[in-house]
């Protein structure tokens, strides 16, 4: 758990200066240390957003959500990733 806590506060650290794909690796590599805890998947899932990855982002709210299926950040982040995606399909042809 300590590792987790350190990992964590790395990928806070990243996000706070704009570094969300070192961000996004930190909380990748919690995630093979706790799958459960749902912090890691929405603060992932926020570095996915910053970086237009709304697939990513969709599927980590995703699983969030069948952990905790009240979870407002997930609800919240998954709601921009879908946004993300129309807004994509709308301006890419043949989609």
């Amino acid at each position: 758990t300590e590792k987790f806590k350190r990992l964590k506060n790395e990928g806070n650290d990243f996000v706070k200066m704009g570094e969300y794909e070192e961000a996004a690796n930190k909380y990748s590599e919690c995630m093979k240390l706790n799958t459960e805890e749902c912090t890691v998947y929405t603060n992932r899932a926020l570095c996915y957003l910053k970086l237009y990855k709304y697939e990513e982002a969709k599927r980590d709210c995703d699983h969030v959500l069948q952990i905790e299926d009240s979870n407002i950040k997930a609800f919240y982040r998954r709601a921009l990733a879908y946004k993300g995606l129309q807004v994509r399909r709308k301006n890419t042809p043949g989609i």
